[in-house]
């Protein structure tokens, strides 16, 4: 059986009650009829107003029901999916949209400067469509996003569906400008579990009249995604409740507010939370610590994270207010679905960084030697099966993460384990230095360039410090010239210019001088370990 997102979501918008809740917001709900009429007009409109099957539509947004409305649309008119990072700044914007090829960008309504800024600089873009603010929880604005919308029969256009259609999922590249990880619709469900969950035992459907059966008999996920959807992480968790039939519950704020999150929880029955480690889990559990009866979350079955490490007494926090919550841990990026998983229950405990490995899933040394359970070697994690094609236009990345290793296709995402005695896995980390903050990738070598351009900046190296909210804090160390002093505060000020907000370090130090090799390079471990001093001096 294969399988395409189109096809699925239009057979999906005939099961159950139509008044049945398909998309929440703050007050605002969206029922199942009102979400397949709105996202059938929105498609035929995409395709009216000059859109192909196989272009690229870009996603400008914050959690809103509109970004679910206008992935849908995308799926039904077969249009490849392209995520954009709302924090980034003019040139990457630029450099993102002419990348995939865009000719159609939604954007909020708050993001209007920077595309007026933007867009006579990206002529292949040709429609380019207004969105309400993540913020309005409950009326509704005349933006070009809502006459599309409600112009129409509601009916969906007629399309040549295929497996071969692809959704796009931008990442970061070695150079920190992001690159497009390619994705079949078919692969990508059938990694997603194809209905199924092997963690619940449930396992994949046969096909898509067994899909819909399923659903029929079962009630419908409310998803809330609290990561921004425009990362695979959020995307996918919303992109499950819709191919379940089920709701996807998002928070009309721009910024995480986890008594939001609670109580939102609470009022629509959430099942699935999806989070990124304890920048979210911490805040979540502190606020049900202080007020243990303001909140209800006996609904939930599921809280899964993937990015950064979820640490273990955050997760038996959580179980106090909720015995039966399975926390599961996701060892996987936007190259490698399945990697592994780390599970814990209140009868289960886990050690962080130690995961369960995939089916799928093998350990090999760089040159392709095979890594059994007690070999006392590291080894890098690779995963076979439902893969991505590669990375848009950039065949020499995709020879270098999908490799062929003992005649079959894996990918190799670069991260390193042990495989232990009894098969399980425990992270090392990157072979990089790649900053995983708050499951943002951050690499060192774009802060170092944006930093040195300052005038008293001689040279400066950045790397990552556990912190308990990030997972990892950007942090500098710079030589200045003439030992000039200079002021933390004042730089990251300087820096914003040059930098979107998550890249700016949360940590500065001078250093008389960065001891690089006579050959140039850094020797980051002698510069992470005085910037932990330093941290810890205060």
């Amino acid at each position: 059986m294969t399988w395409n997102f189109g096809k699925i979501l239009n057979a999906v918008a005939d099961i159950g009650d139509p008044d049945r809740p398909a998309l929440v917001h703050g007050s605002r709900v969206i029922s199942h009829e009102a979400f397949q009429f709105r996202s059938n007009n929105l498609a035929t409109s995409l395709l009216a107003g000059g859109a192909k099957p196989g272009d690229k539509i870009a996603f400008y947004m914050r959690n809103c029901p509109e970004y679910s409305e206008g992935i849908a649309a995308g799926f039904k008119a077969a249009l490849i999916h392209v995520n954009v990072n709302y924090r980034y700044i003019d040139h990457e914007l630029i450099y993102l949209l002419d990348n995939a090829d865009a000719t159609v960008v939604m954007y909020q309504s708050e993001f209007q400067d920077n595309v007026d800024r933007i867009r006579d600089q990206l002529p292949l873009v040709t429609q380019w469509i207004e969105v309400q603010d993540c913020t309005i929880h409950q009326e509704v604005l005349p933006t070009e996003y809502e006459r599309r919308a409600n112009e129409g029969d509601g009916l969906p256009p007629i399309v040549d569906y295929s497996d071969d259609d692809q959704l796009f999922l931008y990442t970061g590249g070695t150079t920190g400008m992001p690159k497009g990880v390619m994705w079949r619709h078919d692969d990508l469900f059938k990694a997603m579990g194809a209905g199924g969950n092997p963690r619940l035992n449930t396992p994949p459907s046969d096909d898509l009249p067994a899909l819909i059966k399923r659903i029929k008999n079962q009630q419908g996920p409310v998803n809330l995604p609290l990561p921004p959807m425009m990362h695979g992480t959020g995307l996918l968790s919303a992109i499950g409740a819709m191919t379940m039939g089920g709701t996807c519950v998002t928070l009309p704020n721009k910024h995480y507010d986890p008594v939001e999150a609670l109580t939102a929880i609470g009022e629509h029955g959430v099942t699935t939370v999806t989070i990124v480690g304890d920048a979210f889990a911490r805040p979540m559990l502190e606020a049900l610590d202080t007020n243990p009866k303001g909140f209800n979350i006996q609904s939930v079955n599921v809280i899964t994270s993937s990015g950064v490490m979820w640490t273990r007494e955050i997760k038996a926090g959580l179980l106090t207010h909720n015995e039966n919550l399975l926390l599961v841990d996701g060892f996987s990026s936007s190259e490698a679905i399945g990697l592994g998983s780390s599970v814990m229950t209140k009868d289960a405990q886990i050690d962080v960084a130690k995961f369960t490995i995939g089916a799928n899933c093998r350990v090999f040394t760089e040159d392709h030697r095979t890594i059994n359970p007690g070999d006392n070697e590291p080894g890098l994690v690779a995963v076979k099966g439902h893969l991505p094609l590669g990375y848009y236009k950039d065949p020499e990345k995709t020879a270098k993460t999908f490799q062929y290793i003992q005649g079959e296709r894996y990918s190799v995402p670069g991260d390193w384990v042990q495989v232990e005695s009894d098969g399980s896995l425990t992270l090392l980390g990157r072979g990089s230095n790649c900053i995983n903050t708050a499951g943002e990738k951050v690499f060192p070598e774009e802060v170092e360039e944006a930093l040195k351009h300052h005038e008293h900046i001689e040279d400066a190296l950045v790397i990552g410090l556990p912190d308990p909210k990030w997972g990892q804090a950007i942090t500098a160390v710079i030589q200045t010239r003439g030992n000039q002093p200079l002021q933390s505060g004042d730089l990251k000020e300087w820096a914003r210019s040059l930098l979107a907000a998550y890249k700016l370090p949360k940590h500065i130090f001078i250093k008389e001088n960065l001891n690089r090799a006579p050959n140039g390079k850094a020797d980051y471990k002698s510069i992470k370990q005085f910037a932990e001093d330093q941290l810890k001096a205060g």
